[in-house]
């Protein structure tokens, strides 16, 4: 693919969470498809990013850039440094979000619920906040994802504080395309299943699933998994959700906003 080419040629994308599986993979996806991407994630996970630019074709389409979402000065910087190198936001992907175990409502401690609420719905208000003012001068107009689940659209036990937020998100989207709209901006959600990502397949959260195995692996849940969907796998790919995002931040969908985008196997159609 030659310079001016791809789906999203020309775009610039702002990702937060971009050193982890979804993060990283979207990233790549984009840049891909001729967008260059602001890269943000914490500050120690910047050796993963500097990783990932060096493993790129052209290493200048990623700014690896640290802010923490839960505070929104960095998030600010991080975007000023972002239009710096690059002169403008298309696309913003709000990924960073955290996946804690969680017990019974009356058994959470108020530190779960303050840690998952301030990444995974602070963080994406914080996201807004300092992306919007310069997605609302984008005269070619811009996109906004924000990365939700399936468990915004569907409660599980034992998911109070993960469930609130990543419900919260679709009502965001739906107020912020109004707000957005006029300036011809869009903003959806994606919701994905459960993704073979370590936020998923780690010890604690498939000892969920299997809670009669002391250190449960992922070959041990396949079976547990794949009980929740439609389609015979137990779980998605990054590259699933890549290309939801990928879609949503292309012109192929110029007139979708406020839409909620499922990527499941049909777990959501299948529990209702």
């Amino acid at each position: 693919m030659t310079a001016g080419e791809g789906r999203v040629a020309g775009k610039v994308a702002f990702i937060t969470g971009a050193a982890g599986g979804i993060g990283s993979t979207t990233a790549k996806r984009l840049i891909a498809e001729g967008a260059r991407v602001v890269a943000t994630d914490l500050a120690s996970k910047q050796g993963d990013l500097a990783a990932l630019r060096e493993s790129l074709a052209d290493p200048s389409a990623l700014l690896p850039v640290s802010a923490d979402v839960s505070d929104l000065d960095s998030l600010k910087d991080a975007v000023a440094a972002g239009v710096d190198a690059f002169g403008t936001l298309d696309v913003v992907f709000a990924n960073a979000g955290v996946l804690l175990p969680e017990d019974s409502v009356e058994n959470i401690p108020g530190s779960t619920w303050d840690t998952v609420l301030s990444v995974n719905l602070t963080g994406v208000f914080h996201t807004a906040q300092a992306t919007f003012p310069i997605l609302k001068r984008n005269r070619n107009g811009s996109s906004v994802i924000l990365a939700s689940s399936t468990a915004g659209i569907r409660g599980g036990a034992k998911s109070s504080a993960y469930t609130a937020t990543k419900t919260a998100l679709v009502g965001l989207a739906e107020t912020w395309s109004h707000e957005l709209g006029p300036f011809g901006g869009r903003v959806n959600t994606t919701h994905p299943t459960a993704v073979g990502t370590d936020l998923v397949l780690n010890r604690e959260n498939l000892r969920r699933f299997r809670p009669d195995l002391d250190d449960p692996t992922p070959d041990d849940v396949i079976e547990a998994f794949k009980r929740g969907k439609l389609l015979d796998i137990p779980w998605i790919d990054t590259e699933d959700v890549a290309n939801a995002v990928l879609f949503l931040a292309s012109d192929e969908a110029r007139y979708i906003t406020g839409a909620h985008l499922t990527i499941d196997a049909g777990s959501t159609v299948k529990w209702g």
